[in-house]
């Protein structure tokens, strides 16, 4: 295997909770309401030091989606996923899009996720 080479984030991150390397800037998050069976989820426009797996055809509970998960480079460990193709018409603001759930992730306060705090949801992705 080859070297490896990080992208180092410059101000408020979200990182990997198992090697901290970094995934994405708080400017690129989207929406912190989104939910997958694991929990909570954010919705990030652009990530970074992920790798993506092999597209796959997933029912959600926003309708079909083609979607790829992600890994981090750092550790490999899967964070989340990326949105190839929405089906819906009003689903596809979410194409070429990364959910990364809140329990994988430290977030700009180097704090992680707390999966019994309740905050309202307003989307859903539950896989």
């Amino acid at each position: 295997m080859g070297r490896l080479f990080l992208i180092d984030l410059e101000g408020p991150v979200y990182s990997c909770k198992h090697c901290q390397t970094h995934f994405a800037v708080m400017n690129d998050l989207i929406s912190k309401s989104f939910h997958c069976k694991h929990g909570r989820a954010y919705l990030f426009e652009n990530v970074v030091n992920v790798t993506v797996g092999e597209k796959e055809q997933r029912v959600m509970m926003t309708g079909w989606h083609i979607v790829a998960d992600i890994f981090c480079v750092g550790c490999g460990s899967l964070v989340g996923w990326k949105y190839e193709i929405a089906y819906e018409k009003s689903q596809k603001y979410k194409e070429g899009k990364f959910i990364i759930e809140r329990f994988k992730v430290l977030g700009p306060d180097g704090g992680g996720y707390d999966m019994n705090h309740d905050e309202p949801m307003m989307e859903s992705d539950e896989e």
